[in-house]
Order: C-alpha cells, then structure tokens, then sequence
C-alpha cells in the first residue's frame, strides 16, 4: 500500500522554499486489547467519569483546568484555549544548522519521512547533499495540527527525516544521580579492565540487524491468539463505524533556486522566512483512534 501524506507545506531557510510532504517514519506494531463487556460482547468505551461521585456527566458540565498549586485550578475556556495555538504556516522553518552530533538522543521523539512534492526534487537534493557534506542538521519548529513542534532535519541515505524533538525543559537533569566520574582512571578502572571489555565488545559487535530482534511477549501472545482461533474459540464483536478524515494542502510554489541563494547570501543568511502559498491545515482536527484508545486504558 502506497504511503499516504500525513502533512504538505514547505521547508524553508533563508529565501528558499522546499515543498514537501511528510510520512510517518514508523508503525506500533504493539498489541491493542480492546474492551469487551463479557455479557454481551459489546465494545466498551471511554466515558467521562466524575472521580469524587464516580457518575457519567455530559460534555456540556466539563471544563478544562490548569493547576497553579496545590489543588488550586485556574480554568480555561475553549475560545481562551483556541486563541493560544500557534499559527499553522504549513512550513518547516529552519531556524539554524547544527553540527550533526551535537543533539543528545535523549531529545529525539518521532520521525517522519520527508518526500520532495510539486517538482521540489532538486532543491530538496540540494539540500540533503549539503547537510552531508557539511556534517550538519537543521533545528527547525513545524506546526503539526495545531500544536507546535521543535524538530531536526537529518539526512539519511538519499532522503531527509524530520525528527520531532522534546523540548528542553521536558529533558531531566541527570545532576542528581549517583554516576560514576567520567574518564577510566577517574572512576577507579584498571588497564587491565578496559582491555577485557573492549575485547569483549569486539567480540560481540556485529551490523545493525533490525530483523533479529522481535517482541516476544506479542509473539506470545499471537501465537496463543492463533491456537484458540483455530480450535474455534471465536466472539463476534460488532465495531461502529469510524471516518477516517484527512486534510493535505499543495505545497509550495518554487522560483529560481539559483536566485533565491544568491538573495538569502546577500542578506547574510539573516532572513525571515517567506510566507509559503500552502492553504492552512483546519485550526482542529478528530482525535486519533490511538489517542483515544490511550485515554481508555488510562482510565
């Protein structure tokens, strides 16, 4: 099944833009129990349960609050909600370039393909060539359904991958753990030592084989799955229906390259990203059916 375009808009540095779309880079292939009353073998769904009296309420009674203190709450409404999202520019603004080994992996969050759309293929191999060769990457912010994102720009093998990037205040500080000193002799490792571990690490080391590492607890559980079916231990289930809706907006127009880098050079590189052409995503989109089902087990 062809890959289907998750967002459409632009990467943009200095007077340049890349019309582009973006592919989800990954799958969970994790299992997902679903919620069945034993009685019937209906669906259960998440409800909004008031936690005190433990009864259902309505929509209509729920308001969203943010704590200030201890058990002190200043409410919100949806419009003061609403005016705080960032603007959806449908553009990956490139903000500065970075050596490529300069980001901690404890920051990398999730990663998207980035595929060249609307004749972008040569500028985009511009700019994946040039991160290569310069050894950098591109700190960038991207709207992605309303909510506002810090990511890099990677090359890798001959496309470009947006990483999606926690921000620095979401990283804990690892000051307040025991860890050894940094450097063998500090920490008290003979040569001897480190001798025997890097032999055994050598012995050990091998290529990155993706395929040999399985979850054995969803093939457990799969197979345990199989044998049942097969002995005809089967529920029939009725799902409601569920609209799949998405929003994809044509990407950026693109004028002469070689103009453009000439322009973003005379100015120093110091330029505000150009407003791209792209139609805004909608301010709101429908939970995702992983959201929800996430919601449920929470509950």
């Amino acid at each position: 099944m062809a890959s289907r375009a998750l967002w459409k808009g632009a990467i943009s540095f200095g007077l340049v833009h890349i019309p582009v779309a973006l592919h989800s880079a990954t799958s969970d292939s994790g299992l997902d129990f679903d919620w069945l009353d034993k009685r019937s073998m209906d669906p259960v769904g998440y409800k909004r349960i008031n936690k005190k009296t433990g009864k259902e309420i309505t929509r209509e009674n729920i308001v969203k609050g943010i704590e200030y203190e201890d058990g002190q709450y200043v409410v919100l409404t949806d419009e003061e909600i609403a005016a705080a999202y960032p603007r959806t520019t449908q553009t990956i603004e490139i903000e500065s370039f970075v050596s490529n080994a300069d980001i901690p992996f404890v920051y990398l969050e999730r990663p998207y393909y980035v595929a060249p759309i609307n004749k972008g293929k040569k500028v985009y191999a511009l700019l994946r060539d040039t991160l290569l060769q310069t050894q950098r990457v591109g700190i960038a912010r991207v709207v992605i359904q309303t909510r506002q994102h810090l990511a890099v720009l990677v090359p890798s093998g001959p496309g470009l991958i947006l990483n999606l990037l926690r921000w620095g205040a979401d990283i804990r500080s690892w000051e307040d753990l025991d860890l050894p000193p940094q450097g063998a002799k500090a920490a008290g490792l003979t040569d001897k030592e480190m001798a025997m571990a890097k032999q055994l690490v050598d012995d050990m080391t091998d290529k990155w084989k993706p395929e040999k590492f399985t979850d054995s607890f969803k093939d457990a559980i799969l197979a345990l799955v199989e044998k049942k079916a097969k002995e005809g231990k089967l529920e029939t289930v009725e799902q409601p229906e569920t609209d799949e809706t998405s929003g994809a907006s044509s990407g950026a127009k693109i004028i002469d390259l070689t103009e453009l880098l000439q322009r973003s050079l005379r100015k120093g590189g110091d330029v505000a990203p150009a407003k791209t052409k792209a139609k805004a995503a909608p301010a709101r989109k429908a939970a995702a059916k992983s959201t929800a089902r996430a919601q449920k087990r929470a509950a």
